[in-house]
């Protein structure tokens, strides 16, 4: 190597120990900085933190009950709300648990302060509260911290009376670590509105199993959550059915919350730092108050009618079921599942043994659930077959697939036969002549359903393929399918054409006229809405919107077509005209043309082990017929015929929506106001 060769070494290797010495400088000044920075937030920032902890001090935050929102009818009534209330909670400031076996020596002070104050609430409690034990108190203490820590406060009561207040208050100095916090308990409407649409309250320890609460506590784990207002308490109330449940995360809001001092052993050092809770948002709903009485109490008079009424078809009548939904819209103006509770026994949380036992029939929602009858209860099935009901729909179908056509003619005898030795009569075996579709529903045929729809779909297609083609329009029309409402747990129906027990041409027969498939009186509502709209499938709604404490809009819920079904004008008009079966007087003097069909479906059920069959009234309508605003349907288990038992109540449903809001667009209440 050459003298000028070398110099370009030296140079590039004085060059590389230069750049190694520059990036060891710049690393040393980004430590500092560092390490300055991080100095900085423990002295400014973590500073009190770390002075409680060298002092054997620490905070923990322990969640107060949260202020759920208010659920509101389309009038601004309250149907669900919190009023203010007063708990007792006792805070332990020193160790009351076991040592080497031996109780704490305060343990003893502790259970005579458990005496002291179970006599007070026997004094001073309200007459109705349930009695609370020293025992009870005791247990709540958890003295043994197998529950809680040592930090967090103990409910002993919850819904104090105004002198249990007052006498902890003025006595405070008597109870070591006594506190009387403001809550809320839940309260829902005096006359029992809409009462399983609305919910109740469950404790969040019994019902945190439930697959929707344990979704929320697996996302607050997962996402690792710092704030405690969204975390739920094991002695939480929290929506455990209607839209309670629903729309829990939007009624609940943000629980408040103590940040309590405690030392190494996590006991308090001192009172709490209370952070207030944030109210949950309210919920405005498309049900009308007085439309909803009206419907209940239509029910509840009819349900006592048939009863006595000495018709043997009707005398075991007990349940009926009724959903208003307006055609355009989805709005659910009214749903009632009769009879029905007072929610308010909820009040706690949970209720007793013997309370559950009063309404563990009656508690769930009828109009969009399936309750079965037991030999226990007597009880009639909520889902019933449509009979008649289906008869539209039906016609329809064949339209569409070209089994028959508007001006078709079909001889009636009275009967039908198909297959080998399969037979289906009329009611009552009437036999009708000369038929065309449109007079077939009228007067309700079973004979050309059987022989021109499901025998016809059998030929056609075969045994499978049409069951397929048959389950394929049920289901557009929302028969076997959920109907999309806000509230939890819909049921789906019982789809029993496709139980291969039977021949597939017999599933047909008798599906055609409405005997292989029970479904929800929300499902018939929905159904009898497309028929008013021509083929639109609209999700029904109970909420309108959804506001903040401040009263500001959040969520305003639009409605929503889920499916359409295409089918010519001609069609559309022929159903809606056929749609004037013969209700007897229960439509007497209604001022509008309206489009209705009954129903009467039989089904057998089984009491005491004896299997009878059954007569369920079920009855659909719209009004009026041109221009339609409102469906209705109506089903009142073993009521007997449609026209007689389901009929009345719609009268009454119509002659409601018509008062205040006018099925003509003019409600008769404002208009009578305005004419005086």
């Amino acid at each position: 190597m050459n003298r000028y060769e070398q110099d370009e070494e030296n140079i590039k290797i004085e060059r590389r120990r230069t750049f190694r010495m520059n990036i060891s400088f710049f690393a040393v000044f980004i430590l500092f900085c560092v390490l300055i920075v991080r100095l900085a937030f423990i002295q400014f920032v973590e500073g009190e933190e770390l002075v409680n902890l060298e002092r054997g001090e620490n905070k923990r935050a322990v969640p107060m009950m949260p202020i759920r929102g208010t659920i509101y009818d389309s009038t601004h009534t309250p149907l669900a709300y919190s009023e203010p209330s007063h708990s007792l909670y006792i805070s332990l400031y020193e160790n009351y648990g076991l040592s080497n076996g031996i109780p704490a020596a305060g343990r003893i002070e502790m259970n005579l302060m458990a005496e002291k104050i179970a006599d007070i609430f026997k004094k001073y409690g309200a007459k109705d509260a349930p009695e609370i034990t020293a025992g009870q108190i005791t247990e709540s203490l958890d003295l043994n911290y197998s529950k809680f820590g040592g930090y967090v406060p103990r409910l002993i009561k919850s819904n104090l009376s105004d002198k249990e207040v007052a006498y902890f208050l003025q006595n405070k100095d008597q109870f070591k670590g006594v506190q009387i916090i403001e809550e809320t308990v839940r309260k829902y409407h005096k006359d029992t509105l809409a009462t399983q649409t609305v919910g109740y309250l469950f404790k969040y320890k019994g019902a945190k199993d439930d697959p929707f609460y344990k979704k929320i506590s697996e996302h607050n784990s997962e996402v690792g959550l710092e704030n405690p207002g969204l975390f739920y308490q094991e002695n939480e109330n929290v929506g455990f059915g209607g839209l309670e449940l629903q729309y829990q995360e939007e009624l609940r809001g943000e629980s408040g919350y103590q940040l309590i001092p405690v030392d190494m052993r996590n006991m308090p050092t001192g009172p709490g730092e209370l952070v207030p809770p944030k109210k949950g948002n309210d919920l405005y709903t498309n049900l009308h108050k007085d439309v909803q009485q009206i419907t209940e109490q239509a029910i509840t008079d009819q349900i006592k009618a048939l009863r006595t009424s000495g018709r043997k078809e009707s005398q075991n009548a007990r349940m009926g079921f009724a959903v208003a939904m307006e055609v355009d819209t989805g709005n659910v103006i009214a749903m009632a599942s009769m009879p029905d509770y007072d929610t308010n026994v909820w009040e706690n949380g949970s209720v007793t043994p013997k309370v559950y036992n009063e309404i563990k029939n009656v508690y769930q929602n009828g109009t969009i659930r399936s309750f079965f009858p037991t030999d226990q209860t007597n009880t009639t099935e909520s889902v019933v077959l449509l009979g008649s009901t289906i008869k539209p729909l039906s016609v329809l179908i064949g339209l569409e697939e070209g089994l028959i056509s508007p001006s078709t003619v079909y001889q009636d005898k009275g009967y039908a036969v198909f297959g080998r030795d399969g037979r289906v009569g009329n009611s009552g075996g009437s036999v009708m002549g000369s038929l065309t579709p449109r007079e077939a529903i009228r007067r309700s045929s079973n004979a050309f359903m059987v022989n021109l729809i499901g025998e016809g779909l059998w030929e056609r297609y075969g045994s499978s393929k049409a069951i397929e083609v048959w389950d394929e329009y049920m289901k557009k029309f929302g028969l076997g399918v959920e109907t999309g409402v806000d509230l939890p747990n819909e049921y789906r129906g019982n789809i029993e054409y496709k139980n291969e027990k039977e021949t597939a041409l017999s599933r047909l027969a008798f599906a055609s006229f409405g005997q292989q498939g029970k479904y929800t009186t929300m499902q018939l509502a929905q159904y009898v809405a497309m028929l008013a709209n021509k083929g639109k499938r609209m999700e029904p709604h109970i909420v309108s919107e959804i506001r903040d404490s401040e009263g500001n809009v959040i969520r305003k819920i639009e409605p929503k077509v889920l499916n359409e079904v295409k089918f010519s004008d001609a069609n559309w008009n022929l159903i809606r005209s056929a749609m004037a079966t013969n209700v007897g007087t229960s439509f007497d003097g209604f001022p509008y043309d309206f489009a209705r069909k009954t129903g009467t479906s039989q089904q057998d059920i089984f009491y005491k082990g004896t299997r009878k069959r059954v007569d369920n009234g079920v009855f659909i309508a719209f009004a009026p017929r041109e221009n339609p605003k409102l469906a209705v349907a109506v089903m009142i288990p073993e009521g007997g015929f449609g026209s007689v038992s389901a009929a009345p109540i719609a009268r009454k449903i119509f002659d409601a929506y018509d008062m205040y809001y006018g099925l003509d667009g003019t409600p008769k209440k404002q208009k009578a106001t305005e004419e005086k």
